[in-house]
């Protein structure tokens, strides 16, 4: 029987559709020790979470037909190198877009509306009643939605801001651009409106960042970036931690370079940056984008198929890198 080794235990029914197929382990392990075994030969699948990180140093020896990612994002997984020995990689894609929609609307909300601040303020029995300027916030209705990137989740956002009555511009491959043309546009035709990296920075009232982690989206938003945004501005990023230079947004927002920030990724997960865990301005949640039931437990069974796919020899409906099969 074949076997497939687990970082981390994934939700129902992945484990059971695993189970069914091949011995599993299920191990966590750090850098190191995953790297032995990927080169062990014992394992012919490893299902990886997102703190599993194989690079091409860890890549060059293992001996394995997959990885199956348990995320949509790889960029935890040097592709080229899987490809170049022709291990195949599997991700979970289409899954979770409304969930993590949902959440970059509440951190766009939360954050303007302040409502972790007031949430403090009633379980430390400090309000002592309505009063005309308590927690004064941001509006959001009628207010220019930036988004960087206009895939899946970043349309999804979209429409959701639109049910809010508000203005929606983006840049499709930030920070260079490309042609979309009307086709490609569908429903949202006429009702959103594509500028350029730089004006949408400058015109934004929200910038939420929807675009994979590559060598060009690494800080992103930088402290140049930062500076050119509007003062009332509220950064919000639901894509990938390091598109932002998390030491330069904390002294953004101390320095009220920008009004605000909405996380739920961080540059070095788990760890924020020093200060910003402090800075009453922010909203900061724990990589909670897909977690709802649903999504996970789907996200769940699309991984373990994937594996499953790879231990027993066959393409995986989901590869990143389909042209790997060629080698094996």
């Amino acid at each position: 029987m074949t076997r497939i080794l687990v970082t981390l235990p994934i939700p129902e029914p992945g484990m059971e559709i695993l189970r069914r197929a091949a011995d599993v382990d299920v191990i966590a392990l750090d850098h190191v020790a995953l790297a032995q075994r990927c080169a062990s030969g014992d394992y012919d699948v490893v299902v990886a979470q997102l703190r599993d990180r194989f690079d091409s140093a860890s890549l060059a020896s293992a001996r394995l037909r997959g990885i199956s990612n348990y995320a949509v994002g790889v960029d935890n997984i040097d592709v080229g190198a899987a490809t170049a020995r022709g291990i195949v990689v599997g991700n979970t894609p289409g899954v979770l877009t409304d969930s993590t929609a949902d959440i970059a609307l509440l951190l766009m909300l939360a954050t303007a509306r302040r409502a972790v601040e007031a949430d403090r303020m009633v379980r430390a029995g400090e309000f002592t009643g309505w009063a005309p300027e308590l927690m004064l916030g941001t509006d959001v209705s009628g207010r220019v939605l930036g988004l960087a990137g206009f895939g899946r989740i970043a349309r999804a956002t979209a429409r959701r801001a639109l049910g809010f009555g508000m203005t929606v511009r983006f840049c499709p491959r930030p920070p260079s651009d490309r042609p979309v043309d009307d086709e490609e546009l569908g429903e949202f035709g006429g009702r959103v409106e594509h500028v350029s990296w730089d004006e949408l920075v400058a015109t934004s009232d929200f910038l939420s960042l929807h675009v994979p982690l590559t060598e060009s989206t690494h800080h992103l938003v930088d402290a140049r970036v930062l500076g050119a945004m509007k003062t009332s501005a509220i950064l919000v990023n639901t894509a990938r931690g390091p598109v932002v230079d998390e030491s330069a947004l904390v002294e953004a927002l101390r320095g009220g370079v920008i009004a605000g920030a909405g996380l739920d990724v961080y540059e070095d997960e788990p760890a924020t940056a020093p200060g910003l865990s402090e800075l009453a301005n922010t909203v900061l949640l724990p990589h909670v984008g897909s977690a709802t039931v649903s999504v996970r437990s789907e996200m769940a069974r699309l991984c373990a198929e994937n594996a499953v796919a790879m231990a027993a020899g066959t393409l995986p409906r989901h590869a990143v890198n389909p042209e790997a099969w060629a080698d094996q």
